[in-house]
């Protein structure tokens, strides 16, 4: 199934989005920002009034909503809860150790998920703030001795499951109720290490998403880079079979750059990834023929998107821009 993205509307701003929550029956919208501000807005007005929530003292990289409450997640260390309404009642000083990378909450709104550069993923009861457990399975270390980081995360469609995901391509499973790993995945070609121009490692998955049916789990990111000082490597997604925890298909294309996002359509019918290199990009991939579908530019690099109840509108933001996509099927 092909698609078409047609821009609604675009919102240029100063600012850089790293992450971006919707509220469920609305196109209202919380994006975190590199100046610290949690931003409230509806994208689809023509001139929306960008609320902010401050409370961070740096880059907004992780938010989630879960009800009458929005979670975010700072380089600042912390975790904010706060009411719809933008009241603080919760803060969580110290959450991690070293920067927070992402804030994700489970579909059926009960936990949230918050992973880090100290290497561990911690499940927060929703309503509360109150942490109950710590999964800890990723080495602090890539494997040429550098600081390794942990990008992301992802639940299941029935919250049973959750994955992370390291700068050193690991993929670790985790049975959500009991906070055991269930399986370790290895993902290395989205890992490069530079010996001769720099001497530092590079890449890492930014991106996970599971098939609705919880079967197939999608890793997005970048492949082999030729020139570290650029994102020039191929973008990157792989497929894994969640059973075996074997890779089963890797999409490759001409595209480059990093993919920071995957969304998934709820019935499977394709697999979008979003991101980008010094400009942005969205690629479409058959989950059936596992084929690349389409490539195009997108308006900006691209670092979250959040799809609407029913999968006709993308929201999504970047560097410097929010974007409201209207996804329409073509026979291109």
């Amino acid at each position: 199934m092909d698609l078409h993205l047609k821009t609604l509307k675009e919102h240029s701003r100063k600012e850089i989005f790293f992450c971006l929550a919707r509220v469920p029956s609305s196109s209202r919208c919380f994006v975190g920002a590199s100046d610290g501000n949690v931003y409230d807005l509806d994208p689809l007005a023509d001139n929306p009034e960008f609320l902010p929530l401050a409370g961070h003292s740096s880059f907004v990289t992780g938010v989630a909503v879960l009800g009458d409450l929005v979670v975010s997640g700072s380089y600042d260390c912390r975790l904010l809860w706060r009411k719809l309404d933008g009241q603080l009642v919760q803060a969580v000083e110290n959450a991690h150790s070293r920067w927070i990378r992402k804030v994700v909450a489970s579909p059926d709104f009960r936990l949230v998920a918050s992973v880090g550069d100290d290497m561990v993923c911690r499940l927060w009861e929703a309503p509360t703030g109150k942490l109950l457990c710590e999964l800890r399975g990723h080495e602090e270390q890539t494997p040429n001795h550098f600081p390794s980081m942990l990008y992301t995360c992802a639940f299941s469609a029935d919250s049973q499951r959750l994955a992370t995901a390291d700068k050193a391509g690991r993929i670790c499973l985790w049975d959500v109720s009991s906070g055991l790993r269930l399986k370790q995945l290895a993902a290395p070609g989205f890992y490069t290490w530079d010996q001769r121009q720099r001497i530092h490692s590079i890449g890492g998955i930014r991106a996970l998403a599971f098939s609705h049916d919880g079967k197939t789990l999608a890793a997005g990111g970048i492949g082999t880079i030729s020139n570290i000082d650029h994102l020039d490597g191929p973008a990157r997604v792989e497929l894994f079979d969640v059973d075996s925890g074997q890779s089963v298909h890797v999409y490759s294309g001409d595209a480059k750059g990093l993919v920071e996002h995957l969304v998934i359509h709820p019935e499977g019918k394709w697999l979008l990834g979003l991101g980008g290199d010094n400009a942005g990009l969205w690629q479409l991939y058959d989950l059936a023929e596992k084929k690349v579908i389409r490539t195009e530019k997108a308006p900006m690099h691209v670092h979250a998107a959040a799809l609407n109840d029913d999968a006709t509108q993308l929201f999504s933001v970047g560097h410097g821009k929010i974007v409201a996509w209207q996804l329409e099927p073509t026979t291109e």
